[in-house]
């Protein structure tokens, strides 16, 4: 495609000398921006490549990824729905659970919670939970013990052995009204999931002791449905909405988080496009740098025109002397932003040490470190991305270059 003439002009034109030097600065200009742009680019989305993973995994892992709810009450005669959903194809697991809203009362301070309350054999099939306890022992999950997260168990500076008194909505009626019902539980269980929402505010609960406190005897108001494919559960949903008719309702974890996940769409999406800027403007310093190499070098250009040298060969030269600076760039680019992306857990601990301030705080990111997944299709899109602008900011420059009547050039030399 090049000739060797073509090439070794162009690296003589990438090394200026001194007379050149501002025209060397402002190409080392666009390299680096170039660079920086792609390496910001795929660092930011391999980060949130990362969040969505984490954050859904985790999601998952806690919740089913479909729930059928009762049109109105507890669902009592639970047991013939389960048996069909069960046979229901797509579908892996069902698990009968409470899931129900009440305060947590310790010495004085108290804060409201979500129980979620189930069987223990139920309660052991969900890996992140049974992997994550770091007190007590799953075979305690009986009786009135309850299993609460580590952050909550920091909040209220409890342990395992300790006692919680729990104050369910649903009460008593009684001559002055309604009495919220209480009761005293022991924490047998501390688990950390990662994600700051469930250590603060979910608590676990045996799901006889739960039917027992939220009066609902023999009875659950929640069938959680783990599938085979969870990301692909359409067929299933409808399925299983054949299945329960109109005694329930059914939805899956893409309607209990449509607002989370979109948001995480519109700002992955958001910030691809904002973070290209970063490229184009770089772009912009190719384009100016070899407008003002094709000004200074009007001489060579009428001196090569009248040797014998084409219009395409100088198209070509100047071509290729603005996109190897694109080209450079984004090479370097691309493994710098892989390099960090992933070693970006490691860097944050190294800056935390260093600035003794918390970079990534548990409470407002929802996670315990920072996540990065490198998807290679899009380190593929974003370096293409890179490569076809850099490309076509050295058209008009190097369009310029060939139109150079070596007349006009030459004629006060």
């Amino acid at each position: 495609m090049f000739s060797p003439f073509e090439r070794m002009m162009a690296g003589r034109y990438l090394r200026a000398r001194k007379a050149e030097g501002f025209v060397s600065v402002i190409a080392g200009f666009s390299f680096l921006g170039i660079m920086l742009g792609v390496a910001t680019l795929i660092i930011v989305m391999s980060v949130m490549n990362g969040f969505r993973e984490e954050l859904v995994g985790r999601i998952l892992g806690l919740n089913g990824h479909l729930n059928v709810y009762a049109q109105v009450g507890p669902l009592y005669d639970y047991g013939a729905m389960v048996q069909k959903i069960e046979n229901t194809a797509g579908v892996e697991s069902v698990r009968p659970m409470i899931e129900s809203q009440v305060l947590v009362s310790v010495n004085g301070a108290a804060a409201g919670a979500m129980v979620r309350a189930l069987s223990r054999q139920d309660f052991s099939t969900k890996p992140i939970i049974a992997d994550g306890i770091v007190a007590g022992d799953i075979k305690t999950f009986t009786d009135n013990n309850i299993a609460i997260g580590a952050e909550m168990a920091r909040k209220y500076n409890l342990k395992v052995g300790d006692t919680v008194t729990l104050l369910s909505p649903k009460g008593k009626a009684s001559p002055f009204g309604t009495v919220p019902r209480s009761s005293s539980f022991t924490v047998s269980i501390v688990f950390d999931v990662g994600m700051y929402e469930y250590n603060a505010g979910f608590i676990f609960m045996p799901l006889e002791a739960a039917q027992k406190f939220f009066l609902m005897d023999n009875a659950v108001n929640t069938l959680e449905i783990m599938a085979n494919s969870p990301m692909q559960i359409n067929q299933v949903k409808d399925d299983i909405k054949f299945a329960v008719g109109e005694d329930a309702k059914v939805y899956d974890w893409r309607d209990a988080n449509k607002s989370f996940i979109n948001a995480l769409n519109v700002e992955r999406n958001v910030m691809f496009l904002i973070l290209t800027l970063i490229i184009i403007v770089a772009a912009f310093n190719i384009i100016s740098s070899m407008i003002m190499l094709v000004k200074d070098k009007g001489k060579d250009i009428a001196i090569m025109r009248t040797m014998g040298a084409s219009r395409s060969t100088m198209l070509k030269i100047f071509m290729l002397t603005g996109a190897s600076i694109g080209f450079a760039g984004t090479f370097f680019g691309t493994l710098v932003g892989v390099l960090f992306a992933t070693n970006i857990e490691s860097i944050r601990r190294f800056l935390e040490g260093m600035t003794n301030t918390d970079l990534f705080s548990e409470e407002i990111y929802f996670l315990s470190k920072l996540p990065a997944i490198i998807e290679w299709e899009e380190v593929a899109v974003v370096v293409g991305m890179a490569l076809v602008i850099s490309i076509l900011a050295t058209l008009y420059p190097a369009w310029r270059a060939s139109r150079l009547d070596p007349v006009e050039a030459l004629r006060y030399e």
